[in-house]
């Protein structure tokens, strides 16, 4: 093992020393050794202490080794493996994010119930912490406790943390309550194409905000005397700007009407929190809401997020690309239906229990279980459509699933502009895409799966069709850079192993 790490520290510090366009003589000049010396550590034939090792970096100026940093995250993936068992769905990232902050309109101690232990709920709690506001991991770090100070030090916002999600931008709908101007980073996330703030902007003015960007920072600006005094019709049937819409609305002291509402379930979770901090909603499930605003919120609140019907599609693709039955526990059934309704007509063997509700008190649960099957390409081509209709985040796992249907599926993914390329990458697993334009890419099938290792692309939802490609493939591939998966999913590695799949976390050293 230790002859194994040495290879390794000598190919780090080859690849360093050819980076920096230097021999092996330049560097041993550097190191006042010989050029012996460099070839014999360069193969790992020779004992090195960390001492050497920093030397050799400082001279190089690259960072050999970490110490006290981890690396990026790699799985090692051994397919051809059939799943079984159950798994149970967790709760909903997009609800979870939203709920974040949400707690901001809160003067009082907010608890959230299983919250998902993903990155992006992460990066939110260094910004929440960084602008005063106390939060802790309770009941075995379960539960998440949220304690806002009496004023948000805005000035000390974790830019860096902000930067590298996209929920960020929910900040200012609760902060035009709160303060008459501050400064945002602007949002990051998924890489998935222009993605503008325009809808939001729209929406929010209508409550006196007023918003300029430079130098990579929104500048908000509050003007009290504005407020809505008609309905504010979205220009967008998004999910984050009818959240901010919804968090501007909270705190006002009036009703507000919000048309072409998104109601979708991360919206509906948002709504049933508000009801929870004593704000009346009407309207939730359809895309009218109006919202009865309290300009003041200081109650002690518990609320439990519903489960997240985007992992729940995920589980239900890795049992159909693995050819396995799996019983998925916990599945939000009210925003799978349509999802479902297609699967059934390719030809999907299913089957669910009876409903059961959610801890929230609202979500409608059922059991699903699903056994291998003889899948047949649809007629029409999948495309994803606002609430009801198919989820947006569910379109790319259609895409594995077709590769191992019989025919050709044309899939439409219009919302976002890189997304289908990104699916081209199951080709690389031995899949037959062809991408028509940045939009549609026309998957044949069935397909029969090949290892391989490649990076991990940098939108959530495709990675994770990579990494199930990846599992019904035979042979050992690899996956590099997977910290886009852990933004949206918790320990997914970890649970999917506990249903026969087989996959190692790693890092380079």
């Amino acid at each position: 093992m230790a002859d194994d790490y040495l290879v390794r520290i000598g190919k780090l510090i080859r690849d360093a020393r050819q980076h920096r366009g230097w021999t092996q003589t330049q560097l041993a000049d550097a190191l006042g050794t010989s050029q012996s010396a460099v070839n014999r550590i360069e193969r790992g034939n020779q004992n090195i202490s960390l001492e050497m090792i920093a030397r050799i970096g400082e001279a190089l100026d690259s960072e050999i080794v970490s110490l006290g940093y981890a690396g990026p995250m790699h799985l090692r993936v051994v397919g051809g493996r059939r799943l079984s068992g159950a798994i149970d769905v967790k709760t909903s990232k997009n609800a979870c994010v939203a709920l974040l902050c949400g707690s901001l309109l809160n003067k009082g101690r907010t608890v959230l119930r299983r919250v998902a232990r993903i990155e992006e709920v992460f990066r939110l709690l260094e910004v929440l912490n960084s602008i005063g506001v106390r939060t802790r991991w309770i009941n075995d770090g379960v539960d998440l406790e949220i304690v806002p100070p009496a004023q948000l030090d805005l000035d000390a916002i974790d830019a860096d943390a902000a930067r590298r999600t996209r929920s960020i931008i929910m900040f200012l709908g609760p902060l035009l309550h709160r303060v008459d101007s501050f400064r945002l980073p602007y949002a990051g996330g998924c890489d998935l194409g222009t993605r503008t703030i325009e809808p939001h902007m729209i929406a929010l003015r209508r409550f006196g905000l007023d918003i300029t960007a430079t130098e990579g920072l929104y500048h908000a600006q509050v003007e009290r005397t504005t407020v809505p005094d008609r309905p504010i019709v979205l220009t967008e049937r998004g999910d984050t700007v009818t959240e901010n819409a919804l968090l501007a609305a909270a705190r006002y002291d009036g009703v507000t009407m919000i048309r072409n509402a998104s109601s979708n379930y991360m919206v509906q979770d948002l709504c049933f929190f508000l009801e929870a901090l004593g704000v009346r909603v009407e309207g939730v499930g359809t895309t009218t809401l109006t919202v009865h605003g309290v300009p003041t919120i200081d109650v002690d609140v518990d609320y439990s997020p519903s489960e997240d019907p985007v992992e729940a599609m995920s589980l239900l693709a890795a049992a159909v690309v693995t050819e396995s039955e799996l019983t998925i526990r916990r599945v939000p059934i009210e925003f799978l239906e349509i999802e479902l309704a297609v699967l059934e007509e390719m030809g999907l063997d299913h089957d669910r229990s009876s409903e059961y509700t959610a801890d929230n008190g609202r979500t409608r649960l059922v059991d699903l279980t699903v056994r291998p099957s003889k899948l047949e390409a649809p007629i029409d081509k999948i495309h994803p459509m606002p609430f009801p209709g198919l989820n947006i985040d569910n379109v790319p796992f259609f895409a594995a699933i077709a590769a191992v249907a019989q025919g050709q599926t044309l899939i439409h993914d219009w919302v976002y502009d890189n997304r289908a390329i990104y699916l081209t990458d199951l080709n690389r697993l031995g899949g037959r895409l062809q991408l028509l334009d940045p939009h549609r890419v026309l998957v044949e099938g069935p397909t029969r799966w090949r290892a391989a290792e490649m990076m991990c692309p940098p939108a959530l939802r495709p990675a994770v069709v990579v990494l199930l490609a990846m599992m019904a493939a035979e042979g050992t591939s690899v996956l590099r850079n997977v910290y886009v998966i852990n933004r949206g999913y918790e320990e997914l590695a970890e649970r999917l192993n506990s249903v026969g799949a087989q996959i190692e976390i790693f890092r380079d050293i």
